[in-house]
């Protein structure tokens, strides 16, 4: 029987455990240069210590211009390789691995002077018109996805996942609500997404997984649902990604109509079909906090990983108490075990 303490293996990547750390921004880079700083050193490596299996540095940006905020990450320079490395150097020799959210935000980039999407559509009435790309600049952004992978792989990442959800650039190519083109990235709304993992897989070693984060469900009037990314993800499976990590939302201002739940485990239907409909391992994120619960994801065959956000901004040792409360061994250094009740055998 399958639980949240099970390893997990696809291809090269070896898990202790299914407990991933989500990428969640932190607006952190204070010299706005991309590099990462002592902040993300820090937070990832005490996650680490923590327990997590798998650790997905938030979204980190292929190129100025694709930052949500001039605060947030990149990798459109060798110059941010080597502070990359130092944190999972560091969160290798506590027993986890370390993935990198790659991705641009599009028309979602705030402190761009002139924000790009695939179509001239502003996000929202407060924010900027994006320019719309040409096709030959949308295949210059492919090679700076490519680039940006090839950086990854430079620094030592075990792992990587392609944002194509929350309404940054790859949604928005694949969303019909965001992509009014008509040249070939117009008729065929997933090219842009399919020639990002295939430049992607083309830098990545063999055994690498990539994991491609979607968008499931869209919360606006009109936007799509899970039939639609059913279709678009079978298309970026094919097209060579190995898991997928479910998510929703994020392409516009959510209409009263398609408010998403608030309640516990709210994503994870969406996940399930996706898993049992494609046959592809998926990460279940969204209010999955209590151990019990996350636990009863990965036992009833709902996802194969589980991903805990807000639960590990708030305490970096989630997974330790996880442990703790399934009487399941967590890996508890043993400089902590005098702070946590002895597990029972």
């Amino acid at each position: 029987m399958k639980d949240l303490f099970t390893p997990y293996e696809l291809k090269d990547l070896k898990l202790k455990n299914r407990v991933v750390m989500p990428p969640m921004c932190q607006y952190s880079v204070t010299n706005k240069d991309g590099i990462a700083t002592d902040w993300h050193y820090n937070h990832y490596v005490s996650r680490a210590i923590g327990g997590a299996g798998l650790i997905i540095i938030e979204m980190t940006d292929v190129e100025p211009d694709g930052r949500i905020t001039d605060y947030d990450l990149g990798i459109w320079s060798d110059e941010q390789i080597p502070a990359l490395a130092r944190i999972i150097e560091a969160c290798h020799s506590y027993g986890a691995k370390v993935g990198i959210q790659i991705a641009h935000a599009g028309r979602k980039a705030e402190d761009a002077a002139v924000p790009v999407a695939p179509s001239a559509i502003a996000f929202n009435a407060e924010s900027k018109t994006p320019k719309e790309l040409t096709t030959e600049e949308v295949k210059a952004m492919v090679e700076k996805y490519r680039m940006g992978v090839r950086r990854a792989i430079q620094a030592g990442f075990d792992v990587i996942e392609l944002h194509g959800a929350h309404g940054y650039l790859i949604h928005q190519f694949h969303s019909p609500l965001t992509n009014h083109r008509t040249d070939e990235y117009g008729q065929d709304l997933t090219l842009f997404g399919k020639e990002v993992i295939l430049a992607a897989k083309s830098e990545m070693p063999a055994g690498m997984p990539l994991i491609m984060r979607i968008s499931a469900k869209e919360y606006v009037e009109g936007g799509y649902g899970i039939n639609e990314s059913l279709e678009f993800s079978k298309v970026y499976k094919d097209a060579g990604a190995d898991i997928f990590h479910i998510s929703a939302g994020g392409e516009g201002p959510i209409a009263a109509a398609g408010k998403p739940g608030t309640h516990a485990g709210y994503q994870v239907p969406l996940a399930r079909e996706i898993k049992h409909s494609l046959n592809v391992p998926v990460i279940a994120v969204g209010r999955l906090d209590e151990p019990v619960l996350a636990n009863a994801v990965i036992g009833n065959d709902e996802a194969d990983l589980v991903a805990i956000g807000r639960g590990m901004l708030r305490n970096p040792y989630w997974t330790l108490e996880a442990g703790v409360q399934l009487d399941k061994e967590a890996g508890l250094p043993k400089q902590y075990e005098q702070g946590f009740p002895r597990i029972k055998r």
